[in-house]
């Protein structure tokens, strides 16, 4: 499936229909946030992944309410703060996320981290939202291998996305075989590293072959490997140059070079350290 600002999709293991690439609006407030919406809409990006842990799901909800963009040709992602699990707490703080962002429904409702105690309970309130039609798809967020074996042990509904910590520089290589053998669509945040790894020569030597930017050729690479990914910028200029990376092929050669600059290198926290 296409849509109409020619980006690819992925088709989540219910049928529903997720862009690839989407923004990611980590630490952005205020007027920044609902512009840096307002730009990314503008270029055509359709895929908004926000939580109540960043604190702006009401600035999101603003600038995607003041669009001309029809509310189904958008897909919302937001996801339960880590204090608000068990099952009660997290149909209310579902409830929350609704207001702050002035909608009916949201398409993606994540746990965000597993936090210890009450991944059980928590699951199931995610269970209960998508039965009763409130979301239209639900998943989970830093979910090892680990994890997900857990959620088996109870889940009624498998989770319809993962969206974990994934980079060349951090190649899960396990955990997306894992995934993508029970259709659960992987999900890259941070896949820029916020920076900190984009002047590996390796990479830029890549750059410098297929002439496009060393943030553009790792954004290829998630999608070449089937990955949906969200990379934060508040910056225009920016947010044109990684919608740009959708335009453009890398060989199955160079996608295997780069699974190969694995260093375990996280800018976020293990997951591992809560279970």
């Amino acid at each position: 499936m296409v849509s109409n600002t020619n980006q690819p999709y992925t088709t989540l293991s219910n049928g529903i229909g997720m862009p690839l690439l989407g923004l990611g609006v980590y630490d952005m407030h205020g007027h920044e946030a609902e512009q840096a919406v307002q730009d990314a809409l503008e270029i055509g990006y359709r895929l908004f992944d926000t939580a109540s842990l960043y604190d702006n799901e009401n600035e999101i909800g603003n600038a995607l309410r003041n669009s001309s963009i029809p509310r189904e040709d958008i897909f919302v992602t937001t996801k339960l703060g880590n204090d608000d699990h068990g099952y009660d707490a997290a149909l209310r703080a579902f409830e929350k996320s609704l207001v702050k962002l002035q909608m009916d429904y949201v398409d993606l409702y994540l746990v965000h981290w597993p936090v210890k105690g009450q991944r059980k309970e928590s699951w199931k309130a995610l269970e209960k939202l998508y039965n009763d039609k409130r979301v239209r798809a639900i998943g989970v967020a830093n979910y090892s291998i680990e994890f997900l074996d857990e959620l088996e042990t109870y889940a009624t509904i498998t989770p319809m996305l993962n969206q974990v910590e994934f980079t060349p520089w951090l190649f899960q290589g396990e955990l997306l075989q894992y995934c993508q053998n029970r259709n659960i669509q992987l999900q890259s945040y941070s896949p820029l590293t916020r920076g900190l790894k984009l002047g590996d020569p390796r990479l830029i030597a890549l750059a410098e072959k297929y002439d496009r930017t060393p943030a553009q050729i790792v954004l290829r690479w998630n999608f070449e490997h089937g990955i949906s990914t969200i990379p934060k910028s508040v910056s225009k200029k920016r947010l044109k140059e990684n919608f740009e990376s959708l335009a453009f092929k890398i060989s199955e050669d160079d996608v295997a070079l780069m699974d190969g600059f694995n260093e375990n290198f996280r800018i976020c926290d293990n997951p591992m350290d809560m279970f």
